[in-house]
């Protein structure tokens, strides 16, 4: 048999065999490589199929709504203003929740099903910026109504304080949609879940560069690896994420994967949460609804996905600027915007919310809430179903909280640096907290848990401390108890704001005399004998406890139990405030002197409701008349006498003019609690490590508690505040510095208190030292008159 040759010499059958070789090869792989595929596909199905059987992709969070905003007639508002606050809760965007129609000076109001109210509307009148009527849809006029509650936060999903706001694909603006498209990946809407082209150049730059840090992951590439991998750059992760892609894409449409994308994606840190989803960072960067944010801000978001911290437009605006242009540019080049538009919103500023966290979302309220929930619905996973939270917060009012606590503490701070040497390193710098409640309800209207969340999440707001001086009004006020049920004082008398009290060191027995006390005045300054007013307006210690023991140191620590101090006992030291009780603790307690001799347990749950609207579980606060009006109208007048001539005089100093009671406390910690007639606010600053502060109340606490006063009294809610009036049995005086007798004309140097009918004194300054049936008959024959009150 002659074999052919070909021209390189070589059997031209070889190179058949060869190419039949290699084909046969190429099939194997081929078969290889699909059965790979076929076994590794149905894998991941079934892990994907596992984790859309275990449930819906993400976690339906509960919404924690703030207390419903009343309108009153009287209160400077506009139509313009209220149409934003239910712009602002959904009010038209979501009919099914309220719709809303403004005209010119009225606004008509008709919430939905959904509404936390019923369906009764109203149409509210302004003019001139005053509410000036308001009208029931059957024409009743109405004194006041309440709008919608604003949405404050959701609850965190884990351990982990993620955060996110669910949001549907309908709710996102096509411009963040286009903006996100156009910098992460533009063929989103046109390949199969992988974009083979972008992974061969990012291997081919990954080898070159002898680095993993070439993206090329299509946005359900990046979906997946969030949902089911773990953050390794390996080439198996890149496998196992092409595969998941893969399903995802045969299990949902572009819209549904895109929409999980943006529920998913995390942008960032805001204190202690991190920020997950467009919706969750809509509210956190710019305080708006995801549906109302503008082509720049969406810009914006879609530049922070590739490195959400080092794009921080709080910590690094010039970069995030930087950023935001170059998205603006690739939409241009996708054709998703005009070059005339990229221009116009390179133009705009940044325009962030305030990064104040504890402002903007009180979560420390919020943490509250969450345990009180869990407590109280007695359901872990409840709290984390799709529920509405309605609670007590005022959020205008926590923004002024968290205001004035971080321009107080600043002026704090600055004192602490002045009391160490120069230079000293090993400075401790105090927490704080503010409680703000409303004295007639005992809602929680704000609440400021420490410095700042994002560093410390412990909530000093509920942590027990000495209460200090802030406490001694429950002395004085057993003492008027005692009064009003016609009982004297064993040393004689009976108690009103001009009782006679020594200020002397003394050693006070108790315990059947087994055991002894010897208290020190602040400052170690005595007075010697001086009026209650005096005693408690100046905060004297042993004069206090003198009080103490006259009335029953166990008749005291009972009233402080029955207020809501639970850890008060009846020993010479629960004069001063020596027993535990944290700051809303003591807010609640001083609604006994606030609201009639009433104790109203401060309260922050609502209601619950389901998505539909539906009542899950309602609460009621909870209220007890623990001490008689008389006696409690009493105390608050010698409280307003440490406001306008004591320790207190420092809010007046600081411009807050409107009639106030309270008290300032000074141990190791410094107090200041003290209210209006529509606002209880309680101030506290201490060192965690319970080292003395060597800080006064009147000093630390009540500058805060003025800033937050001062601010408060602008807001139109609270801007009525109003003069204490006396209930029947007790009448106001001006009473005589000097003397402690009624003062007239030739007595100028004067206060006011409140005496219990019948117990004033008989005698004016002019005429002191003589007889009151003396005076009586000089002046008025046998008639005596019965002394002039001060007018109300």
């Amino acid at each position: 048999m002659k074999v052919k040759y070909g021209s390189g010499g070589k059997p031209r059958g070889f190179f058949s065999s060869i190419f039949r070789g290699v084909v046969v090869l190429a099939l194997a792989g081929l078969l290889v490589f699909t059965a790979v595929f076929i076994y590794y596909y149905f894998q991941y199905e079934k892990v994907v199929d596992d984790r859309l059987a275990a449930g819906p992709i993400f976690n339906s969070v509960a919404q924690i709504y703030a207390a419903p905003h009343e309108i009153r007639t009287g209160q400077h508002l506009t139509a313009g203003y209220i149409a934003q606050q239910l712009r602002t809760a959904g009010y038209n965007s979501n009919p099914e929740l309220g719709k809303f129609e403004l005209k010119g000076d009225n606004i008509l109001i008709k919430p939905g099903r959904q509404s936390y109210h019923s369906t009764d509307g109203a149409t509210i009148n302004t003019q001139d910026n005053i509410v000036q009527s308001i009208t029931a849809e059957n024409g009743v006029a109405l004194r006041s109504y309440e709008l919608e509650p604003l949405l404050i936060t959701a609850l965190s999903e884990d351990k982990g304080r993620a955060k996110r706001r669910l949001v549907t694909y309908k709710e996102i603006p096509p411009h963040l949609v286009q903006a996100v498209v156009a910098i992460e990946d533009r063929r989103f809407f046109e390949h199969s879940g992988v974009n083979f082209v972008r992974i061969a150049k990012c291997a081919v730059v990954d080898v070159v560069s002898h680095k993993m840090s070439c993206g090329g992951s299509t946005l359900t590439q990046q979906l997946a690896r969030g949902f089911f991998l773990s953050p390794d750059k390996k080439i198996t992760r890149k496998l196992r994420e092409i595969m998941i892609s893969f399903q995802l894409e045969s299990h949902f449409s572009k819209q549904q994967i895109f929409e999980m994308y943006a529920n998913q994606i995390n942008l960032g840190q805001r204190g202690s949460f991190s920020i997950n989803g467009f919706g969750e960072a809509s509210q956190a960067f710019f305080g708006k609804d995801i549906k109302q944010l503008d082509l720049a801000q969406a810009a914006l978001l879609a530049g922070m996905i590739q490195r959400p911290n080092y794009f921080s437009p709080y910590k690094h605006p010039e970069r995030a600027l930087e950023r935001r242009n170059l998205v603006l540019d690739s939409m241009v080049e996708t054709t998703a915007i005009t070059t005339t538009e990229a221009e116009h919103a390179k133009a705009e500023p940044l325009k962030l919310a305030p990064p104040n966290v504890d402002a903007s979302e009180a979560p420390y309220f919020v943490d509250l809430v969450h345990d009180q929930l869990v407590q109280r619905v007695n359901d872990q996973d409840l709290a984390h179903q799709s529920l509405r939270i309605y609670t007590s917060l005022d959020p205008e009012l926590q923004r002024v909280a968290s205001e004035a606590v971080d321009m107080g503490m600043k002026n704090v701070d600055e004192m602490v640096r002045k009391a160490h040497k120069k230079g000293a390193t090993d400075i401790t710098y105090p927490q704080v907290s503010l409680v703000a409640l409303n004295p007639h309800t005992g809602q929680i209207l704000a609440l400021v848990g420490g410095r700042n969340y994002g560093v410390s999440q412990y909530n000093h707001a509920t942590a027990k401390r000495p209460t200090g001086s802030i406490f001694k009004p429950f002395v004085y006020a057993t003492a008027y108890a005692q009064s009003v049920e016609g009982r004297s004082l064993p040393e004689g008398g009976t108690f009103t704001a001009v009782t006679k009290l020594n200020d002397v060191p003394t050693t006070f027995t108790f315990d059947n005399g087994r055991q002894t006390y010897s208290p020190g005045n602040y400052k170690d300054e005595y007075h010697g004998v001086v009026t209650a007013i005096y005693a408690l307006a100046h905060s004297l210690n042993n004069a206090t406890i003198s009080l103490g023991q006259q009335v029953g140191f166990e008749n005291v620590a009972a009233l402080g139990r029955a207020s809501g101090i639970s850890a008060a006992r009846g020993t010479p030291a629960v004069s001063l405030g020596s027993y535990d009780a944290t700051p809303v603790d003591m807010a609640g307690a001083y609604t006994v002197f606030a609201n009639n001799g009433v104790h109203l347990n401060p309260w922050m749950l609502a209601s619950v409701r389901n998505a539909n609207g539906d009542i899950v579980a309602d609460f009621a606060p909870e209220a007890r008349q623990v001490l008689d009006p008389r006696a409690a109208y009493l105390t608050q007048s010698l409280l307003e006498g440490v406001m306008n001539f004591g320790y207190g005089t420092a809010v007046r100093k600081l411009g807050f003019t409107a009639p106030a009671a309270g008290k300032t406390g000074t141990s190791h910690d410094a107090w200041f609690a003290a209210y209006s007639s529509n606002l209880i606010c309680v101030v506290w600053i201490g060192n965690d490590d319970y080292t003395d502060v060597k800080l006064s109340g009147a000093i630390a606490a009540a500058p805060i508690w003025a800033e937050f006063m001062n601010r408060a009294v602008k807001l139109p809610q609270y801007s009525d505040t109003k003069p204490f009036t006396p209930p029947d049995g007790v009448t106001n005086y001006r009473i005589d510095t000097a003397s402690g007798l009624l003062a007239d004309a030739s007595c100028p140097n004067a206060f006011t208190a409140a005496f219990l009918n019948g117990t004033a004194p008989q005698s004016t300054c002019s005429r002191m030292g003589e007889s009151p049936q003396t005076l009586v008959q000089d002046l008025y024959g046998n008639t005596a008159p019965a002394p002039q009150p001060v007018p109300q």
